[in-house]
């Protein structure tokens, strides 16, 4: 079934699901955890609406094809159309905030980097964004106040903030409007904090996001 955007107020968005468009190494830890250069501007990918599930729905891994490594990332809803777009009007055009699951095939991706070559199949596969639902927006927030949070069968793994992307959302999501426009229904996600790793089978996550949305899920056993 395709994934259609919802608020926690119960209401479905009145468009469907676009492009899901993503940032690498926004958070300069998570870049050195992985060996990897801090940028100094956005490595943007995009996933295909293809790609999401709901978050509370148990997360099936495909680890016939290795190790899947969660990370965690704030999401943002688009509500209006923006190309080339002042970080002012970027930030207008964001409805609703909620959190993702940016899941990697990591041996995967690894091989390709190795390779030179892209790498979306290993962010790009079918279930590889489970999204929550969104908090709605009615005025802009402190972007740089706004925390999540991820626990793995109760120990926390992964702390984002705000204040620590090298990338603030305002700027991120207007430097995405000059490559890419986005449309009502498109998600950006907004990169991932250190403490990545592979998800275990069976495992109970559980995700937490400044403004009250908590949201409790599962991974196959």
């Amino acid at each position: 079934m395709r994934f259609v955007p919802r608020f926690t107020d119960g209401r479905d968005f009145p468009q469907p699901l676009g492009k899901i468009v993503c940032v690498g190494r926004n958070y300069a830890e998570h870049a050195r955890e992985l060996d990897n250069p801090v940028p100094s501007e956005p490595l943007l990918f995009i996933k295909p609406a293809t790609s999401a599930v709901r978050l509370e729905a148990p997360i099936a891994l495909p680890l016939e094809r290795g190790e899947v490594h969660y990370e965690t990332e704030m999401a943002l809803l688009i509500g209006e159309s923006l190309t080339d777009a002042t970080a002012a009007e970027a930030e207008r055009g964001i409805v609703g905030i909620g959190l993702a699951l940016d899941l990697t095939l990591r041996d995967v991706q690894s091989q390709l980097k190795a390779k030179g070559q892209p790498w979306e199949v290993a962010k790009a596969f079918d279930g590889a964004c489970p999204l929550s639902d969104f908090l709605p927006l009615g005025e802009v927030p402190n972007w740089s106040a706004l925390a999540f949070t991820l626990e793995v069968d109760g120990e926390e793994r992964q702390h984002g903030h705000g204040s620590d992307m090298l990338f603030p959302v305002p700027e991120l999501v207007a430097e995405m409007t000059r490559h890419f426009t986005l449309e009502p229904g498109d998600v950006v996600l907004t990169g991932t904090p250190a403490g990545v790793g592979p998800l275990p089978r069976g495992a109970e996550l559980h995700l937490a996001l400044t403004g009250g949305l908590e949201v409790v899920t599962r991974v196959v056993d």
